[in-house]
């Protein structure tokens, strides 16, 4: 089971600081996890310009041109941040039982280590 999934909202916990044009310290949910590639891509952080080729619809409306996007950052540069303090934290896995429609099964859930409440 991830540590990170999409939705969760995460903190930059390393990279330059903002005062230099980084974004350590930045919070932001997550769009969208590149298994393969171990990287995440957060909302509204690590900005890049994208230069695209101009086109035009069949309307007639420009498309493309430089275009400002969320690049991919490193799964060990964020950090899940805890729903309670709003502070980055470790996660963990419990396994529960959950009873639904009267049959019981094993669930592993994942919770913030230092307060110990669910994500």
């Amino acid at each position: 089971m991830a540590n990170i999934k999409k939705g969760d909202l995460v903190q930059v916990i390393s990279g330059p600081k903002p005062e230099r044009g980084g974004d350590r310290g930045k919070q932001g949910k997550v769009l969208e996890v590149l298994v393969e590639q171990d990287r995440v891509i957060v909302e509204g952080v690590n900005y890049v310009t994208k230069h695209t080729r101009v086109g035009q619809t069949q309307r007639g409306t420009k498309t493309g041109g430089i275009e400002t996007v969320e690049a991919p950052i490193h799964i060990s540069n964020v950090q899940v941040v805890d729903p309670g303090t709003k502070k980055p934290t470790r996660v963990g896995h419990r396994v529960e039982e959950q009873t639904k429609d009267g049959v019981k099964r094993t669930v592993r859930v994942r919770y913030a280590k230092k307060s110990g409440k669910d994500l």
